[in-house]
């Protein structure tokens, strides 16, 4: 699983402007790698951050930028986590969200345009995130485009 989360292409994204997204997501620079605490010694499988994603989601003309890592010991049986961040107009970035799973944008929008956040992981329905102006939050769940429940 953690392998599939962060199997992404590369993704051309400047050094300068990487090292603000992993740090403002987080992350620090320990030998040559982007960690976080979950990289620890004894922390079992680990997969350093790695930009999955640097785009502009919204078509207000700045990216956005997806920060994945793996590990089984901070995310469990997904394997990964993930941070969402934008760029704002100063040219700073900002944390919209973070979370365990594996992040998918759907073609649903909230406010500002935002798409949709379907957070997938082990199983088959899966929580879809709308964005509110604020913060994302939680609107439905989803399994392959369909509405579905959750297992309690």
């Amino acid at each position: 699983m953690i392998a599939l989360a962060l199997a992404a292409a590369a993704i051309a994204v400047p050094p300068a402007e990487a090292a603000t997204i992993f740090t403002v997501a987080g992350f620090r620079k320990a030998g040559g790698e982007w960690r976080t605490d979950c990289g620890a010694p004894g922390n079992g499988s680990y997969e350093p951050g790695a930009i999955d994603t640097y785009r502009d989601l919204n078509g207000d003309g700045r990216p956005e930028a997806v920060v994945t890592e793996g590990s089984t010991f901070c995310y469990g049986n997904t394997g990964t986590g993930f941070r969402l961040l934008t760029k704002q107009a100063g040219g700073g970035w900002r944390k919209l969200y973070e979370s365990p799973g594996i992040a998918e944008f759907v073609k649903a929008r909230g406010a500002a345009n935002m798409p949709d956040l379907s957070i997938g992981g082990p199983g088959f329905c899966f929580p879809v995130l709308r964005w509110n102006g604020k913060t994302y939050v939680q609107n439905r769940f989803e399994y392959e485009g369909r509405p579905c429940r959750p297992p309690r």
